[in-house]
């Protein structure tokens, strides 16, 4: 079989289908690289590694720009990659797989596939969230409901730490500067939260006897169709803190939530968790996570 000679027609063959079918590009270029891929992977199992520089500097000849070794290399992986995934996911483009195949973890790919899909992510927010460690950020328990493919919780993706940007010249900010470096970025804070987050109201006023309170942050969250209290705290978490949100997230259910709606859950971010209090809380409708400054 001559592996040149095909690869080469599988990419001339693409870019004549770019010019005449501009609306179904893209799931051509899978199509051609997955292909290219394959007869890569089967060429190197018969001519040894050296041949995709080889092929790479007589394809540049003969095709001009855009088969270097390393572009050729990549298809030859998304070839292999796509032996641990389910299918080619035709939402995503070349380019978001460019910015997947150099991560390696197959369980880290198939999640940032899986966001990319539902929140309809472009490359470079898709390179942000990669840049900004989202995987490692969530729970162990939540990558292990992902492999095995488990129904998924409203806290699952409530990532750990909590990054928030930081406008101002110190770290040593208080719980109303907190609030409003959250306010600045909210698109951003709730992205951290997960999917379906949406804000209500900050300082969210309640009477509770003959006392008002406030809620730092009311929101609510459309996919688990639930409110969410959070509380802000620039210290390590406290036991009293564990009671104040309890007292919140049970007025709220109490008075605002409606019957066919889902019990409150309550967020708390804090500069610092406390393992041993959580290790005591009962509700397990309570979170903690940590916030960082960026």
């Amino acid at each position: 079989m001559n592996y040149y000679n095909e690869i080469k027609q599988e990419l001339i063959n693409n870019e004549t289908y770019k010019k005449v079918k501009d609306y179904s590009k893209n799931r051509n270029d899978l199509k051609t690289y997955y292909n290219v891929g394959k007869l890569l992977s089967d060429a190197g199992k018969h001519y040894g590694e050296g041949i995709i520089k080889k092929y790479s500097v007589s394809l540049t000849k003969e095709l001009g720009k855009g088969y270097t070794f390393t572009a050729l290399f990549r298809m030859r992986q998304f070839y292999e990659l796509n032996k641990n995934i389910a299918t080619v996911s035709q939402v995503l483009t070349w380019s978001h797989y460019l910015e997947l195949i150099p991560i390696g973890n197959i369980n880290k790919i198939n999640y940032y596939i899986k966001i990319t899909e539902e929140q309809n992510l472009s490359v470079r927010e898709l390179r942000q969230r990669i840049k900004n460690k989202e995987y490692e950020r969530l729970d162990k328990k939540t990558k292990e409901k992902l492999i095995k493919k488990e129904e998924n919780k409203v806290e699952d993706f409530i990532k750990n730490p909590i990054l928030i940007k930081n406008s101002f010249n110190t770290s040593n900010i208080s719980e109303k500067m907190l609030k409003y470096l959250i306010l600045e970025n909210l698109d951003n804070f709730l992205e951290e939260l997960g999917s379906g987050f949406t804000y209500i109201k900050n300082e969210f006023k309640i009477k509770i006897g003959n006392r008002y309170n406030y809620i730092d942050l009311l929101l609510y969250n459309i996919n688990f169709n639930c409110y969410v209290v959070v509380e802000l705290k620039v210290t390590e978490l406290k036991k009293e803190h564990i009671g104040q949100i309890e007292t919140y997230m049970a007025y709220v259910d109490k008075n605002i939530k409606q019957v066919e709606q889902n019990n409150t859950i309550g967020i708390i971010i804090c500069k610092k968790d406390n393992v041993f209090i959580m290790k005591y809380v009962t509700n397990k409708n309570v979170f903690e996570r940590e916030y960082q400054l960026l």
